[in-house]
């Protein structure tokens, strides 16, 4: 196995640092430059934020954002805390290109005017509770986004927060050194995997996976957690010294109608 060396400029960027590439079956050229995500959550309460904040992502938000990069997915909760929230992932190809996307938006006539009644929605009846975002950057071995077939599906969403940035740089690592494969072998369909720069409860990583129903999600994980190259890989001393994972958030997630993903 060669140990890769990833430089970094921040303690959250570090966790890239030695993951292991060789021999892994990883998304295509692993060379291909990462790109970043920003995950946006809408939280809201039931009844008419729901509807406002819905028509904002499909009619203004994404026909905004079309063409300028990777599909945007937007998603609506189904299982896990907060409901109703809404999540949209927006591909982007640096961090100054998220930090200036409101910016963009705001030049934007034709989104403008598609967004009046969210923008503008009086505090007596805002359009939502309150939205809050994350910057991810692809990992180096699954470095761009991977929509699956279009039709019904769902999504799983997965944070994994660590105890200190060693393990987390280790998990990272044991995707690199195995774990890609075997979710391939296992017949799950792989969206993306970010390491978080910028968000909430770091050191953490988050990934998606799609399936076609519930059912499909429980049979797959049944298959990965029994293959041998699983027990393996968890059993290796470099990954099972301490537990390296210490917080797993699972979320489960619709498409809306208008999501590109």
């Amino acid at each position: 196995m060669e140990r890769r060396d990833f430089l970094a400029g921040t303690l959250a960027a570090s966790a890239l640092a030695a993951a292991q590439g060789a021999g892994a079956q990883t998304q295509g050229n692993s060379s291909k430059q990462r790109e970043y995500y920003q995950i946006r959550r809408y939280f809201m309460q039931s009844g008419s934020q729901t509807s406002l904040t819905e028509k904002y992502i499909s009619e203004a938000l994404i026909p905004a954002l079309a063409g300028k990069g990777d599909p945007v997915g937007a998603f609506r909760l189904e299982i896990g805390p907060e409901t109703p929230t809404f999540y949209v992932l927006i591909p982007v190809p640096s961090p100054a290109a998220a930090a200036s996307l409101e910016i963009d938006l705001s030049q934007n006539e034709t989104y403008l005017k598609a967004a009046e009644p969210f923008w503008s929605a009086p505090a007596s009846s805002p359009a939502f509770v309150r939205v809050d975002s994350s910057l991810l950057i692809a990992f180096e071995g699954w470095p761009k986004i991977t929509p699956p077939e279009k039709g019904k599906r769902i999504f799983q969403l997965r944070t994994y927060e660590s105890p200190s940035y060693r393990d987390h740089i280790r998990k990272i690592e044991m995707f690199h050194s195995g774990e890609f494969d075997i979710f391939k072998n296992a017949g799950f369909h792989q969206v993306f995997y970010g390491d978080t720069v910028i968000g909430p409860r770091m050191p953490n990583l988050t990934y998606m996976l799609s399936f076609a129903d519930q059912a499909e999600l429980d049979a797959k994980w049944n298959v990965f957690r029994n293959d041998p190259a699983w027990k393996k890989l968890s059993a290796d001393p470099k990954y099972a010294f301490e537990p390296i994972v210490s917080n797993i958030t699972n979320l489960i997630l619709s498409p809306l109608s208008a999501s590109q993903v």
